[in-house]
């Protein structure tokens, strides 16, 4: 993320670096505040560069899933990070409106509303819906079976509770094919014990939440437009209840209509649309997308796809969505969020 800066000129805000040229990097916070989520413990990794970035961390964990800051908190305490670094500030909503008002930079977790109430505002960075998806080009989609294992894995990695699952498989054609395909594969799963190692789905523990999301997906059902097609693999209703927490088990839709709603929507478990939409359509239909990944070997559509502003993070080649190197950028550059890269000198230039 800082491209091989030492991390020195970020403490002196000033220095030399390997092509012998003076630069200069301006803290725009003394810290980072984070209003964090409960759908993944995954997601902690963004802030997790702030450390060596030597930018003190103001947390408000997720009210149904503090844990994972405090085992990080705790974690980076042992390994002899000054716990003076760290402030956690669990609490209701209001809590993190203090954070967002306070900090000069702060990053929040939540749906669409979130992203558009902070969108333009500088000091905020929102993280809303992935929308993330697979997208067979024309040149390899009738060998759509070789992928199958690289779409369950998208959709059905860490329960499908990410912005990084895969909520959309676009085609042109075979969609009928793979959307049952998959459904066989996921639809039978499930709910086990949370402590079971082969559990594959997380429970919801927020009461109305799980079923007013299975409600909305049958409101979104169409005869020959939008089919549940996990409905005769599954074996029992999609809402599974239980005494103190709810399930939805994974759901897969064929959706034959790329403008229908349910052709690019997503839920916090595993639930995936296969659509269908000509190539030459699919840029433009698709709406914005945190991961895409094309199954391609077309190079003027890879061209495309990479100049595609509507795609953040994109994978070429079978490569699940949920496969990240976190030293690239996620949602923007963190470094160029915390700082202000600005000329400097201490002595004449050279000459020219």
């Amino acid at each position: 993320l800082t491209r091989g800066l030492p991390l020195d000129i970020l403490s002196r805000g000033y220095g030399m670096e390997s092509r012998n040229v003076m630069v200069s990097f301006q803290a725009t916070t003394p810290v980072l505040g984070l209003v964090l989520p409960s759908n993944s413990p995954g997601v902690h990794t963004l802030w997790l560069p702030a450390i060596p970035l030597q930018i003190g961390l103001v947390l408000k964990p997720g009210s149904s899933e503090p844990w994972t800051p405090y085992r990080m908190y705790e974690a980076f305490a042992a390994a002899g990070v000054p716990r003076e670094a760290f402030c956690l500030y669990p609490g209701p909503h209001d809590v993190g409106n203090k954070v967002l008002e306070t900090c000069n930079r702060s990053m929040i977790f939540g749906g669409q509303a979130t992203v558009d109430k902070y969108h333009g505002n500088p000091k905020v960075q929102a993280h809303g819906p992935g929308f993330s998806k697979i997208l067979l080009g024309d040149d390899l989609v009738d060998r759509w079976e070789d992928y199958l294992d690289i779409m369950v894995k998208s959709v059905i990695m860490n329960g499908g509770r990410g912005c990084i699952n895969c909520s959309g498989i676009w085609a042109s054609r075979h969609t009928a094919e793979i959307a049952d395909a998959i459904a066989q594969r996921i639809g039978p799963i499930a709910p086990l014990p949370t402590t079971d190692p082969n559990a594959a789905i997380a429970a919801f523990t927020t009461a109305g939440v799980a079923e007013a999301a299975s409600n909305q997906i049958d409101a979104g059902l169409k005869p020959g437009v939008v089919t549940d097609v996990t409905a005769k693999y599954r074996g029992g209703e999609r809402l599974v209840r239980q005494e103190r927490c709810d399930y939805l088990r994974p759901t897969v839709l064929h959706v034959t209509d790329c403008d229908n709603s349910m052709a690019n929507t997503e839920y916090m478990f595993p639930f995936v649309s296969v659509v269908q939409c000509p190539q030459d359509k699919m840029l433009s239909k698709i709406g914005q997308t945190l991961i895409g990944t094309a199954i391609t070997a077309n190079e003027k559509w890879i061209t495309e796809l990479v100049d595609a502003r509507n795609i953040d993070r994109l994978n070429v080649g079978p490569i699940p969505t949920c496969a990240l190197n976190w030293l690239q950028p996620h949602e923007g550059n963190i470094i160029d969020f915390l700082f202000r890269n600005r000329a400097f000198q201490n002595s004449l230039p050279p000459a020219h």
